[in-house]
């Protein structure tokens, strides 16, 4: 039977994992970010590969999301879900297309305030 730590090992594997998938990196760029190899970062999503306080810093930054989130200390996401779309969809943009993404949102948030601002007047 497997140890309290080794549980929270592979408990804490799995939620690494399923961000990694959920943004769309595969382990070789987390592998890169992390400056470790591919098969460390393997051996760390199955729990058989501890994860250092200076790594687990390193994933929260990349994933976007807090420590205590990614060891399951705090519950809910910080980023809402179509923020995490919005940002899966737009991984892998040139730096001009995320420009032009950016214009584009701002100009859906004016349209927005213009839209509610007439309703309230009439």
């Amino acid at each position: 039977m497997p140890q309290p730590d080794e549980l929270e090992r592979q408990e804490l594997g799995v939620r690494l994992r399923a961000e990694r998938e959920y943004l769309g990196f595969s382990q070789d760029e987390v592998a890169e970010a992390l400056s470790i190899t591919r098969s460390a970062v393997s051996l760390i999503e199955s729990g058989q590969r501890k994860v250092e306080v200076f790594e687990l810093k390193r994933l929260a930054a990349l994933f976007g999301k807090s420590v205590g989130y990614l060891t399951g200390d705090e519950v809910k996401s910080k980023t809402s879900e179509p923020v995490r779309a919005l940002a899966r969809l737009a991984k892998g943009l040139s730096p001009g297309d995320i420009d032009e993404l950016q214009k584009f949102a701002e100009f859906l948030r004016s349209r927005a305030g213009k839209s509610k601002r007439g309703r309230s007047n009439g």
